[in-house]
């Protein structure tokens, strides 16, 4: 069990609302962003995080066309 204090912040607005935890694997540390109303969530490594910085901010809006993944 983890003895450190809970990390976890939430980020909401009127549309949306997440919870963001770092969180301790078997592969090491991974920030846990979740939608608890929709029961959404992932984890993601130190690269897979950095790699968003890489992104143009246009490209998020790109996810809203189809906001749940495909088939959704």
């Amino acid at each position: 069990m983890n003895d450190e204090p809970s990390s976890k912040t939430t980020v909401a607005n009127e549309f949306a609302m997440v919870t963001v935890d770092k969180i301790q694997t078997r592969n090491g540390e991974r920030l846990e962003i979740a939608s608890p109303r929709l029961g959404f969530r992932i984890q993601l490594d130190a690269m897979e995080l950095e790699s968003l910085s890489w992104q143009r901010k246009d490209i998020f809006s790109q996810f809203l066309n189809n906001p749940y993944g495909p088939g959704h």
